[in-house]
């Protein structure tokens, strides 16, 4: 069974009383371990198709399966522990809490999820960005590409089985960016996730094991390797 399935997804958005078609008969299946590079041009739907798998937005017709279950049928507690503990969120903008210390933004899921050993676990994922020793610094005391690489952290703390990233080498120089896609993929093999990421970046197409190219709001090819 497929980590990640979309079924014949159509999205549509009602604006100034039109309605417009984000996505348009979109099917994908994804497994364990595998790193998908979602592309295409800039409103082509590859945020839209992010938000769905992460059950932030949801399909106007058909499904989306994650792990077996159909986000659409879930209530708010399931859909709460889904985006928590199988979900992970990384963004172009770090999106890092600056009064916080390093290990504080990273350990700061497994706190809100009242979660044994936050701290140790957060450790334990800076570690696996390559930032052991950086636990006590300030983000305002960091590279961009460290910034990057905390805010890949807490978005692994609770071992989720997808890993969602939008744009994450967007802020970056290229040897920085490059940096951070190696990181991305070893920790999709490592961690035997379902990597997303929607990009502009040839770069990051050219590493991944599938590139999904959107236009318009479909899916016109999908190239595995």
């Amino acid at each position: 069974m497929a980590l990640v399935e979309l079924r014949k997804v159509n999205k549509d958005y009602d604006t100034d009383g039109q309605t417009v078609r984000a996505l348009n008969d979109v099917s994908l299946s994804l497994d364990a371990g595998e790193f998908a590079a979602i592309v295409g041009r800039s409103g082509c739907g590859k945020s839209t198709l992010l938000n769905l798998i992460g059950a932030m937005d949801f399909p106007s017709s058909g499904a989306v399966l994650i792990d077996g279950e159909r986000t659409s049928d879930m209530d708010d507690r399931l859909l709460t522990q889904l985006r928590r503990d199988k979900i992970g969120f990384v963004f172009q903008s770090f999106e890092l809490l600056h009064t916080l210390s390093v290990v504080e933004n990273v350990e700061l899921p497994s706190l809100l999820a009242a979660r044994k050993e936050a701290r140790q676990t957060a450790v334990a994922r800076l570690q696996d960005v390559d930032l052991a020793g950086f636990e006590k610094r300030m983000p305002h005391q960091l590279s961009g590409g460290q910034m990057q690489r905390v805010a890949i952290a807490p978005a692994l703390v609770n071992s989720p089985g997808v890993l969602l990233a939008d744009e994450p080498t967007g802020n970056l120089d290229n040897t920085t960016g490059a940096k951070i896609l190696e990181l991305l993929l070893r920790l999709t093999r490592q961690q035997k996730t379902v990597t997303l990421l929607a990009t502009h970046s040839a770069e990051a197409a050219a590493i991944a094991d599938i590139v999904v190219t959107l236009r318009d709001g479909s899916i016109v090819s999908v190239d595995r390797k």
